[in-house]
């Protein structure tokens, strides 16, 4: 594949969006979030928590006390492909709300 091919495969691929969770089975609490790129968010989040850079203080707190083995990312909804741009920021939003009460998060 030459890399005009691979570039415009590139810019076509898709990635999958939705509502991830942060576990951690030691104090069984967990954090909702959500993401347009669930497959690299995980990476982020641990790179920050490693980095104790995490701006969600509780979770630093409980990575730091816990360590990375307590701690689980977990895809909860993905969403369609077909959600227009405009509104998949509003709709990524009251997902959340839904899986943070559900989960008590």
């Amino acid at each position: 594949m030459d890399k005009r091919a691979a570039r415009k495969e590139y810019k076509l691929r898709k990635t999958p969006k939705g509502i991830f969770a942060v576990r951690c089975k030691a104090t069984g609490e967990a954090w909702v979030g959500a993401s347009t790129h669930l497959d690299s968010q995980v990476n982020q989040i641990w790179w920050e928590l490693r980095g104790g850079l995490h701006r969600n203080k509780p979770m630093q707190a409980a990575w730091n006390a816990h360590g990375e083995e307590a701690f689980a990312y977990e895809v909860l909804e993905t969403l369609d492909d077909d959600v227009p741009p405009l509104l998949l920021r509003d709709l990524l939003a009251e997902r959340r709300k839904h899986w943070e009460g559900a989960l008590r998060a």
